[in-house]
């Protein structure tokens, strides 16, 4: 135990980052989780309804899900972390995460559906997997990055 105003061991500050980014983390797919449901239903309702081609309906739908994801990361993953302008912030994000989101989801769908015949939805899925690793790293030490 230490008393007030003596330094923590390193060991200890390690650990609480090592806790507060798994607990950003954790946030982080919990927003995210939410940008899937809103990707999925733009893109379903694009291509099923509107019969929109899939990779233009693709680049909507995952248009749609980062400005979502943005609303909230904004408010709730990197909400301590308040240093410019939130459009300032939301023009990084979909510079950075958003571009890479978009052209990632494109020529992955296009890999996985034409290549490999996977049914879009499934495809989809599979392209927001690998992207999330990514975009976490991002959207961390760039467009949230600490003041």
């Amino acid at each position: 135990m230490t008393t007030p105003g003596t330094p923590l061991p390193a060991s200890t500050g390690s650990r609480e980052s090592i806790q507060s980014r798994s607990l950003r983390w954790l946030k982080f797919n919990a927003v995210g989780a939410g940008g899937i449901v809103v990707q999925l239903l733009v893109l379903t309702v694009m291509t099923s309804i509107l019969k929109l081609d899939y990779l233009i309906a693709t680049g909507v739908a995952v248009e749609a899900a980062v400005i979502h994801n943005y609303w909230w990361h904004e408010r709730f993953t990197w909400i301590d972390r308040a240093s410019e302008s939130s459009w300032a912030r939301f023009l990084k994000f979909n510079l950075s995460t958003g571009l890479f989101s978009i052209l990632g989801n494109v020529l992955l769908m296009r890999a996985l559906v034409d290549g490999a015949h996977l049914n879009y939805l499934i495809a989809n899925l599979m392209t927001i997997a690998t992207c999330s690793i990514v975009n976490f790293v991002v959207a961390d030490l760039f467009v949230f990055e600490g003041s």
